[in-house]
């Protein structure tokens, strides 16, 4: 077996990566193959989790036509500007055309030092490579546009945080791993030649219909704009906190990616915030639009250059465009709230009773997730698998029911309720439960919770043959109040 590479951002020129091969580990051991992942890729998932491919998804071996590279960025993290980042511990070890003809980065992440680590080790603990496998599955299953997780295997070494922990190395896929960052790196450098390389770079790959537009720098802004306005739509309509949206953290594709503190709300809570390393509640749940807004910016600054040769018409070029942002995740957001609500025709006031159902379920402490799924459920017969038994609605949500029942009477549909419960899902990978798989498998190399939290995530929208567990939400002594990145 052979893994078929196109590397095409390796075919550009050397400064914008550094050539790197991974760390051999002592004793790698498979925890999982993910079967559908390796069929998009066109892989046989019996020979990656054979000796010889379990060389290569440990960097133990590089397959023919590997191409490893190390890739630079910068970026703004918290706010503060950083002149020199990269891939600090992950190797991409090329490119691959799927099934579906589109491009996918291969990347081994946990595979050890390269230029850009920071002090750090280059490798991961197990927790953070098992709950990125894990949580990355679940958004794609959500239709979340994600990286992709294709395998997961232990180094058979220790890796050294607070204490020592067992390490492990995730194979990540993504349509690229070409970040906001990674035009601020050339842009901070006045290299003007890298910038036009790398923004031609990403319309061919990403937005080929934009490719040929007049002025690339523009078609560029405006395509990330729309794709990261729906991004961060899918996060709020779920209740996912990324945790970590530094530039350089955000892919130009729109896919997310670096699935660190994440989260995701039990009891809604716009302010919510897990992240250790957010004092200030920048990243909080409520703020991800804003912030979503304040790295395009970022993105546009950088673009200048590129947008007009006139320094002075080029940022007001790029001003006109991010005015769009706005409206932008308006229109998405709009959208995918008259979805969870199951309401299907657009009417001026859509916006306030989706507004006044989120201030209830604030003040109510109500259920995110099972507050929506309990929603679909009321919109037609009881079905016969229900969440009524771990939410349902309190007499404070009588009025808002009846408006809606009365709003949603007015527009007919017999499928209203079927079309609801495939949009509001049932399950989620919760906290609790994630935080529980992570410390048997660290401390007991006990994967079997891991598994079967893999395999509900797989249908979140059903409840056919799902432990109960998956479901509920956590007891008091189960709520998970902070996240933390492996680094």
């Amino acid at each position: 077996m052979s893994i078929q590479f196109d590397n095409s951002y390796a075919r550009l020129p050397d400064r914008f990566f550094a050539r790197q091969a991974p760390d051999p580990v002592t004793k790698p051991s498979l925890i999982s193959v993910n079967r559908p992942v390796a069929e998009l890729l066109g892989l046989d998932a019996d020979w990656l989790a054979s000796p010889d491919g379990l060389a290569i998804l440990a960097g133990n071996r590089l397959a023919d036509g590997s191409d490893p590279i190390a890739t630079v960025y910068a970026g703004h993290q918290f706010g503060s500007w950083n002149p020199q980042l990269g891939d600090g511990r992950a190797v991409l070890l090329g490119e691959v055309i799927g099934g579906d003809n589109q491009r996918y980065d291969l990347q081994l992440k946990g595979s050890g030092q390269t230029p850009y680590s920071r002090m750090g080790d280059g490798r991961s603990p197990l927790g953070p490579v098992l709950r990125e496998y894990l949580i990355s599955e679940a958004m794609a299953a959500l239709g979340v546009p994600t990286s992709r997780s294709l395998a997961a295997v232990t180094t058979g070494e220790p890796v050294y945080r607070e204490e020592a922990l067992p390490g492990a190395i995730l194979a990540r896929v993504a349509r690229s791993h070409i970040r906001i960052g990674t035009v601020q790196f050339f842009a901070a450098r006045d290299d003007q030649a890298a910038l036009q390389l790398l923004v031609d770079h990403v319309l061919q790959r990403h937005y080929p219909d934009a490719a040929n537009d007049p002025n690339p720098g523009l078609a560029l802004l405006d395509s990330v704009m729309r794709a990261q306005a729906e991004l961060v739509v899918h996060w709020q309509m779920i209740g996912f906190i990324h945790g970590v949206m530094n530039t350089d953290n955000m892919l130009l594709s729109g896919e997310t990616v670096d699935y660190g503190p994440c989260a995701f709300m039990d009891t809604y809570d716009p302010e919510t915030v897990f992240s250790s390393i957010d004092h200030g509640g920048r990243y909080a749940y409520r703020n991800q639009p804003g912030i979503a807004h304040w790295n395009l910016a970022c993105l546009a600054q950088a673009l200048v250059p590129i947008i007009d040769k006139n320094p002075e018409a080029a940022v007001e070029h790029a001003k006109a465009a991010l005015d769009k942002f706005p409206q932008y995740f308006h229109e998405a957001n709009i959208q995918g709230l008259r979805a969870k609500l199951g309401l299907l025709t657009a009417q001026d006031d859509d916006a306030s009773m989706a507004q006044e159902f989120l201030d209830l379920l604030h003040e109510e402490q109500a259920d995110f997730t099972l507050a929506f799924r309990r929603l679909a459920e009321v919109a037609g017969p009881e079905p016969e698998l229900s969440v009524r038994d771990l939410f349902d609605f309190s007499p404070a949500f009588n009025a808002w029911l009846e408006a809606w029942r009365t709003r949603c009477a007015s527009e007919g549909s017999s499928d209203r309720q079927a079309t609801m419960l495939n949009t509001n899902p049932a399950i989620i990978p919760r906290n609790h439960l994630v935080e529980a798989m992570i410390q048997a498998a660290s401390e007991n190399a006990d994967y079997s919770h891991f598994k079967s939290l893999h395999q509900a995530l797989a249908n979140p929208y059903s409840l056919e043959k799902i432990d109960p567990a998956f479901v509920l939400p956590p007891r008091p002594d189960q709520i998970v109040r902070q996240t933390f990145c492996g680094t």
